[in-house]
């Protein structure tokens, strides 16, 4: 998976601005959504996902009751995506939490936990915080960078999605 980093820039190039921000009947701008994001960019990973990979992408993985991570801040956790060898905790790869870029420090903070425990307790090697929109609209990855500069612990990627049919980019 030492490309995974190529196949997600590969992959948010097609995600298309209906799914970016979600047109609203009756209203005349279009909002976030991340579950409608994170379907698309699924959707996109998958067309791209390499049929030889031992590898499986899945996503929101309901981790409550896992005999292996109980406990551990990890009981109630379902991460927007996992990268990893179901059945086969050496084989957890990466583990992602998506937000859109106006969220919010409670939930951003809640994340980061998320992500932190997954590598401590879940063997995972990659942690990574994707935001998507536009810059003008929050400043969700800078709470992030903060919090992450503030904080001991495992390596959190910080990545970004700037606008529809543009690559992601690795920030931190």
């Amino acid at each position: 998976m030492h490309f995974f980093s190529q196949l997600l820039e590969r992959a948010s190039a097609c995600v298309p601005e209906e799914y970016f921000q979600l047109p609203i009947d009756g209203q005349e701008d279009p909002i976030y959504r991340e579950r409608v994001y994170c379907y698309e960019l699924y959707h996109q990973l998958r067309a791209v996902w390499p049929e030889d990979s031992y590898y499986s992408l899945a996503g929101e993985v309901d981790k409550s009751g896992h005999p292996l991570v109980r406990g551990n801040g990890l009981d109630n956790s379902k991460p927007d995506f996992l990268i990893h060898i179901p059945g086969d905790m050496g084989g957890n790869f990466a583990v992602i939490e998506v937000k859109p870029i106006r969220a919010h420090r409670p939930a951003i903070l809640k994340d980061i936990e998320t992500l932190k425990n997954f590598v401590l307790h879940a063997r995972y090697q990659r942690a990574l915080y994707l935001f998507y929109g536009l810059e003008t609209d929050g400043n969700g990855i800078e709470i992030a960078l903060q919090e992450l500069n503030e904080r001991e612990g495992p390596d959190i990627e910080v990545w970004y999605h700037p606008a529809p049919y543009q690559p992601v980019m690795r920030i931190r």
